[in-house]
């Protein structure tokens, strides 16, 4: 009889069944020694669910069959049921799916296409929770309000969906992994940290670190985990206006003491010591919002706080929210300052946007 006592709540069901998907290597070890099995059925499980992409406890034929009836009994694998999956007309494909309380979040391939038609770069944006807290207003995510943390076992199966999508359609294994889906990673730590380490495993889908990026809105205390737990993903700041007053403007979770730019700079600066990595910042523009000279300048002043670069993202229109996209002439001004500046900028064009699977506009539509 499996001892449920010795598993922590967070890993339990709604029906009471140990859900396997929200635990990384180690925990599985834990697991398997604590219900009287030997650390190694921890491995295999690991092996079996990330390695091989076992649906079922009866794939699992390098278990014992009383083992694995155990854990039909009092486990589950299952982490999400597809709904639908579309492809828009540069490539991009979005699945939304449906996890077991009923919540549904969206997962979108991106590929990078040369002039030759084949996929250089395939990349995955993963959903690390349902809707988000953070209320950014330009944002469809922002819109639906938090429902619900993503575990780590339905973040790893987002990129394995895609790996599969991506072999069939491009001929290739997905390259790279950003956590800048719906919600707010940092606020999902436990679970995108074991996401990452399972990405990472050499029993999972083997990535390095260098090939995942995680984006935040700016949570400092969680950089500073960051950085204190030596993680070597890269890490990126959505950034989005260069003060307090414009940023607080269209980001409600600037007003607050701990979350302000004058937080976010203390916070990237330790970070930036501890590890001796450098910053993304990730700044959309936005129509007569924060897309003048004078933005420019002020956000020159912020990337020399640590060795940093800028991605400027063309904003993505979401019916209702008031937001308009910059345009090209003052695209290009602002991008002269930067220059001029010395500050390293590249710019990010919309992909999928027809399929609403572009920055900004995941909200569920299907």
């Amino acid at each position: 009889m499996i001892d449920l006592e010795t598993i922590s709540a967070r890993s339990k069901t709604e029906d009471g069944r140990v859900n396997l998907k929200s635990m990384g290597a180690a925990d599985l070890e834990r697991f398997a020694t604590g219900i009287g099995q030997p650390a190694y059925r921890g491995r295999q499980l690991f092996h079996w669910m990330y390695g091989k992409g076992a649906a079922s406890f009866d794939e699992m034929t390098s278990l014992p069959k009383d083992f694995r009836a155990a854990l039909d009994e009092h486990a589950t694998i299952h982490s999400f049921d597809v709904e639908t999956m579309q492809q828009g007309g540069d490539g991009t494909m979005k699945a939304l799916f449906r996890l077991p309380s009923g919540h549904r979040a969206e997962t979108v391939l991106i590929p990078d296409i040369d002039e030759r038609g084949n996929a250089r770069r395939l990349t995955v944006c993963v959903s690390s929770q349902v809707g988000c807290a953070m209320g950014c207003t330009f944002c469809a995510t922002g819109q639906m309000g938090f429902q619900e943390n993503i575990p780590a076992g339905a973040i790893v199966d987002q990129v394995l969906l895609m790996d599969d999508a991506a072999r069939e359609h491009f001929d290739k294994p997905i390259s790279n992994v950003v956590y800048m889906g719906m919600g707010e990673p940092l606020l999902n730590y436990d679970g995108v940290m074991t996401s990452i380490d399972i990405l990472t495993h050499e029993k999972g889908l083997d990535l390095s670190p260098r090939r995942i990026t995680v984006s935040t809105v700016g949570l400092a205390r969680r950089i500073k985990d960051i950085a204190d737990d030596e993680r070597r993903f890269h890490l990126a700041v959505s950034l989005h206006a260069p003060t307090n007053e414009k940023r607080s403007s269209i980001m409600p979770i600037n007003e607050a003491e701990k979350t302000s730019l004058p937080a976010l700079k203390e916070a990237i600066q330790y970070y930036a010591a501890n590890t001796g990595r450098p910053i993304t910042y990730e700044y959309c523009m936005f129509d007569g919002v924060n897309d003048s000279k004078k933005d420019a300048h002020d956000l020159a002043e912020i990337t020399r706080w640590v060795p940093s670069k800028v991605n400027l993202i063309m904003y993505n229109p979401v019916d209702g929210l008031g937001f308009d996209r910059t345009p090209e002439d003052r695209l290009d001004d602002f991008i002269q300052v930067l220059i001029d500046e010395g500050v390293t900028v590249t710019v990010r064009r919309s992909r999928g946007q027809d399929i609403d699977a572009a920055c900004g506009q995941l909200a569920n539509k299907g």
